[in-house]
């Protein structure tokens, strides 16, 4: 069989020459992500984050998986319930998902109240899901994996809902997600 010519390749000539990136900030290679808000509750107490280390990990059984830092309250929360809620906000939603960045679940005894968040609980688990969210999951937790100074929490998907601005896949004729470039001063976001 003919060799193929490799096209993908820079030609030397073409190359550029990288910088180097510090190994504790390679997350940052990543950038633009969208954020979600991690959110639980047990015992009267609601608290939430913004993650932006989020995947899904398997179609049969549905699962996800969350990076968080392991010192966060709402991790806590998460773990004492056994449950929790992924949501997606749209960029109007900015203020109060850089509030929920800056402030402990220890402040409040409703995180996403203080945030100006209204929230229900999920119609499958007792979760909180906020109002105006343009995808909700709403999660078991089925495990919890020390990696580093984070902790990959796994949970089962036990609904997930959507805008519909979502079929199949999103198309963004109304959902404007919020897009994070990273912590300078505050939330910093492409417009």
């Amino acid at each position: 069989m003919p060799r193929l010519p490799c096209t993908y390749l820079p030609q030397r000539s073409q190359t550029r020459s990288l910088r180097e990136v510090q190994p504790s900030k390679v997350h940052r290679l990543f950038y633009p992500e969208v954020p979600a808000v991690l959110s639980a509750s047990w015992r009267g107490r609601v608290s939430a984050m913004p993650v932006v280390s989020y995947m899904s990990l398997s179609s049969e059984p549905p699962l996800v998986g969350v990076s968080c830092d392991k010192r966060s309250y709402t991790y806590r929360v998460v773990r004492m319930s056994r449950s929790f809620s992924i949501c997606l906000l749209d960029r109007r939603m900015s203020a109060s998902v850089e509030y929920l960045a800056t402030h402990s679940g220890r402040e409040s005894t409703d995180k996403l109240k203080a945030a100006g968040l209204e929230h229900t609980r999920g119609i499958s688990l007792p979760v909180p899901v906020i109002v105006g969210s343009e995808a909700v999951l709403e999660c078991r937790l089925v495990s919890k994996r020390v990696t580093g100074d984070h902790v990959l929490v796994v949970g089962r998907v036990a609904t997930a809902r959507a805008s519909d601005d979502f079929d199949e896949y999103w198309s963004f004729r109304k959902y404007r997600p919020i897009l994070y470039t990273g912590w300078r001063d505050g939330l910093s976001t492409y417009d």
